[in-house]
């Protein structure tokens, strides 16, 4: 089937809402790497706040990106982690990163050529 420029417009549109702003991949990433209490995924993402974390992951969890459970093992700890369906962006993040490390070493050697 083949797409139109408004249909893909509205899908980029659509990913943007879901995923865009300065933290949502930041979190997804974290999460991804193995950090599934608030505390570990707050250090290990320079800048972010406890109250901005908190409020990312509500809406990520919304849209059924993060899964937030209790563990009720001697005190309550709550833990996220990435649902499939946000595994299924994994690939996309995997060369995003690729293109940011790319983009950032292309921008070095312009520089050093100016």
């Amino acid at each position: 089937m083949e797409r139109n420029q408004k249909e893909e417009v509205r899908a980029l549109q659509d990913t943007i809402y879901v995923l865009g702003g300065k933290w949502k991949l930041p979190i997804i990433n974290s999460i991804c790497n193995g950090n599934n209490r608030f505390k570990d995924i707050k250090e290990s993402i320079p800048g972010i706040t406890s109250k901005m974390l908190s409020k990312e992951l509500k809406d990520m969890e919304l849209n059924n990106l993060v899964k937030r459970t209790e563990d009720h093992d001697a005190k309550v700890t709550i833990l996220y982690e990435s649902t499939d369906y946000c595994k299924s962006f994994g690939p996309i993040i995997t060369e995003m990163i690729n293109w940011g490390i790319s983009h950032r070493n292309h921008i070095k050697k312009r520089e050093v050529t100016i």
